[in-house]
């Protein structure tokens, strides 16, 4: 009887974006660390002389980027249970679409290699996303009765960009410890031949990912603004 109801409430309940989007995002990168684990084993440590081949560096970079997607898609999650606090919908919604397509397509699919500019875009709309959570933490300290400082629309849109910029540092911070650790290559400082890169070229993946970093949070920073600027000289009464 007790099964019966919960699986009526689960299947009758029409479900949000928020879960189908997970449901995809949890299947895509459990098969793909299945998938990755065999590959790994198959593949030779370099290529055939003269050949351009998927080496055991590279399933081994697609295999911690799945396992450690599987493990941050429930961040959220956690923060919610953990310190009591409401994170919008839409804000599930665009951390589960980044990470599917940075870590299931890009890493998994190759989108990297065969899209040009992909890890661009990812950064950019990172950097936008980012920068709508430090809006969305901004907004929660602004409601919260017990904070009796009220933060200014020009304060608020300071802290989403820098908190986005400050994410995105961290981010580099990883990317240059599991290269370190692993030998792989995720801020691109080889050459896919395996030459190491030096000096300007070297820093030149890393910089790029900041720069665009720096201007998705700089639009959504200033359209912020610009909303809670108009939002605050409403006349009182309109809607």
């Amino acid at each position: 009887m007790l099964y019966n109801t919960a699986m009526k409430r689960i299947f009758l309940k029409k479900p949000s974006w928020k879960i189908i989007l997970g449901v995809i995002l949890f299947a895509s990168l459990l098969f793909s660390v299945v998938h990755v684990a065999v590959r790994l084993a198959q593949v030779p440590v370099y290529a055939p002389a003269g050949e351009q081949a998927q080496v055991k560096a590279d399933y081994m970079l697609s295999l911690v980027q799945c396992c450690l997607g599987l493990l941050v898609m429930f961040v959220p999650s956690f923060v919610e249970k953990r310190f009591s606090v409401n994170i919008p919908n839409y804000m599930y919604v665009l951390y589960y679409i980044f990470l599917y397509c940075a870590v299931y397509l890009g890493e998994v699919q190759r989108f990297y290699f065969l899209i040009p500019n992909w890890d661009a875009y990812l950064h950019t709309f990172s950097g936008a996303m980012l920068g709508a959570l430090g809006f969305s933490i901004a907004s929660m300290m602004n409601e919260e009765k017990r904070i009796p400082v009220r933060l200014s629309p020009g304060f608020v849109a300071l802290f989403a960009f820098c908190f986005a910029l400050a994410s995105g540092a961290v981010w580099e911070i990883y990317e240059y410890t599991v290269d370190s650790i692993l030998k792989l290559n995720m801020q691109k400082y080889m050459t896919e031949s395996g030459s190491i890169l030096s000096g300007r070229a070297a820093l030149a993946d890393t910089m790029g990912d900041l720069i665009v970093d720096a201007a998705g949070a700089l639009v959504l920073s200033l359209a912020g603004y610009l909303s809670l600027k108009f939002k605050k000289q409403k006349p009182k009464g309109v809607v």
